[in-house]
């Protein structure tokens, strides 16, 4: 009702925000990053989950924005969006980048670095699969206004913002890729919904396995029962048979 009363002293020029752009990606990329974005997506319960679309942080400015491979805003409902408009639904505390050729130059990186500095994030992940062992994977926090790298030691490091772990295993069909854990040493990976539906199967072929086993056990042990049982009644039978016979002998003597 109020808008209709409002008068303004000129027609406003809408803003753009474009939600789709044609960016290369390799075939390797996009492995990886549909392996973290479905990671990712486990979480979906308690945050939003976004995997290459724009983020804007400049309302005024369409050209501040990035497309993180993978990002996450807490305590927002994992709806549907085509971009993401922090004026709207706030910064995400974690964005991830997987390295390209691109990105691997260091101003291209470091002005991009500067980007993730002004949307806000509280803890940036860079993942390089081109990189030496030891040197793949880079984290910086928000520290004071900061954006500060932080000391990554054996390519596992905590993850801050989901109280879990970084970590570099093979995975994907690659020899190296970022993971989830729940515990430091990387032995209890978070799953996406098709390794947890692989290893409920597993568990479940291991269990009909186990019963399959316990039940050619139980046979095994019946058909020994049933020996034995037939080996004490031959040899009662056998016994009372000399019995007979020795009775027999011995009224035949007695006769």
């Amino acid at each position: 009702m109020h808008a209709r009363r409002l008068r303004h002293v000129r027609a406003p020029s809408p803003l753009h925000f474009p939600e789709e752009a044609l960016v290369p990606e390799t075939k390797r990329h996009l492995d990886l990053r549909t392996l973290l974005y479905l990671v990712l997506k486990t979480f979906s319960d308690r945050a939003a989950i976004g995997s290459d679309q724009f983020v804007y942080w400049s309302a005024s400015d369409p050209s501040r924005c990035l497309a993180p491979d993978a990002f996450v805003r807490l305590g927002t409902p994992d709806t549907p969006f085509g971009s993401w408009k922090t004026w709207e639904r706030g910064a995400p505390e974690l964005a991830v980048e997987i390295v390209s050729e691109h990105d691997a130059d260091p101003q291209i990186w470091a002005e991009k670095l500067g980007k993730y500095h002004e949307l806000g994030v509280l803890e940036l992940v860079a993942f390089d699969p081109e990189a030496a062992p030891g040197e793949r994977l880079r984290v910086w926090d928000r520290i004071d206004g900061d954006l500060v790298e932080r000391v990554v030691e054996g390519e596992r490091s905590p993850c801050t913002v989901l109280d879990l772990h970084w970590v570099v295993v093979p995975a994907a069909g690659q020899p190296a890729a970022l993971r989830l854990a729940r515990t430091p040493d990387g032995a209890e990976l978070v799953l996406t919904p098709e390794e947890a539906a692989r290893g409920r199967a597993e568990a479940e072929r291991g269990r009909a396995e186990a019963e399959r086993r316990r039940a050619e056990a139980e046979r095994g042990r019946a058909e020994a029962e049933r020996r034995r049982a037939e080996a004490e009644e031959a040899a009662r039978a056998s016994a009372e048979r000399r019995i007979a016979e020795l009775e027999a002998e011995l009224r035949r003597r007695g006769g």
